[in-house]
């Protein structure tokens, strides 16, 4: 198989490396990656204590919020969202074709 490849505006050749997953433990949901991505792959979800998703609207359940990778299909590969991120809590990869 080969690896979806493309070319920069320069020339150079890129390689676009997709979100897969959030690491929950580190994400402490600041929303920065939300607002670099403008192609709605993220989502801000609450969890309670035992690491499960719970409504928004169940506050006394919410012990944090984190971003998760709602739509993976709307990624581009850029990878605005794991370079603004301070906790590194992304992980991406190419796409086989």
């Amino acid at each position: 198989m080969a690896v979806l490849t493309g070319l920069t505006f320069g020339g150079s050749n890129w390689t676009p490396k997709f979100a897969q997953s959030i690491d929950e433990e580190k994400c402490i949901g600041c929303g920065r990656c939300f607002k670099v991505c403008g192609h709605n792959v993220l989502e801000l979800r609450a969890m309670n204590e035992e690491g499960e998703f719970v409504d928004d609207d169940e506050d006394d359940e919410i012990e944090k919020k984190v971003m998760i990778v709602a739509h993976p299909e709307n990624c581009i590969g850029c990878e605005a969202c794991a370079r603004i991120c301070s906790k590194k809590c992304y992980t991406h990869e190419t796409l086989n074709n």
